[in-house]
């Protein structure tokens, strides 16, 4: 699962990052809780041509009637996503990359407690976190493709989302032929930090700043 985002490096620095065409309509940060439906800078290639673009994180399906007429699809599960309607046309040709600076995730507490930690890379590069989108109407939406969680999440949760190393870039963004598919794996060891708690203040979206990702005691 991967239900909060933070985006703290700047777009001209995403832009260089994956040699993209950055928009004129990119969200502006840094941005410490980014929320489902709030708008990101995702990556896509057409032709080997990248481009940053402006998308909303809430995948609509083409069927859907209006925004609200179903739920709100922000991750499409690694093992499903080549079958399940909403995806498969998507994972087939609309694959996208969605550069992060962290994400949070959350454990159980006593007596039901949502306890939040902040998860970045170790070498402090911006994620690169594998998703798809769709055109809805006249709104592209993304959804963060999610797989089983790897050593790095222990304890924590038993999801995590996709995250992509630059070699892999180009064979995700259709680049480089097919088999994305086995990209769709846990994250090895060593690439993230360790997990560190959080201030329970992230667990509203109306949250902002940059104490929410300063850590408190376990």
């Amino acid at each position: 699962m991967c239900g909060r985002l933070t985006i703290t490096h700047p777009n001209e620095a995403l832009a260089a990052l994956f040699d993209s065409v950055p928009g004129n309509d990119l969200p502006q940060g840094p941005n410490f809780n980014v929320c489902p439906t709030n708008t990101l800078a995702v990556v896509t290639s057409d032709g080997g041509q990248r481009r940053l673009r402006a998308m909303r994180w809430g995948f609509l399906p083409s069927w859907y009637k209006a925004p609200n007429d179903g739920p709100l699809i922000i991750n499409a599960r690694s093992d499903t996503v080549a079958t399940k309607p909403a995806f498969r046309e998507a994972v087939r040709t609309r694959r996208c990359i969605v550069p992060a600076s962290g994400f949070y995730e959350w454990s159980a507490g006593d007596k039901g407690a949502r306890l939040p930690w902040y998860i970045t890379r170790a070498d402090g590069l911006p994620m690169a976190l594998a998703g798809v989108w769709q055109r809805w109407g006249d709104v592209d939406t993304v959804a963060v493709v999610s797989t089983e969680a790897g050593p790095g999440m222990a304890g924590i949760h038993d999801r995590e989302p996709v995250i992509l190393e630059p070699a892999d870039w180009p064979l995700w963004l259709g680049e480089a032929g097919h088999g994305a598919a086995v990209l769709t794996r846990a994250t090895g060891p060593g690439v993230l930090a360790a997990p560190y708690r959080v201030g329970v203040e992230v667990n509203s979206n109306r949250a902002f700043g940059a104490g929410l990702i300063l850590p408190v005691a376990a």
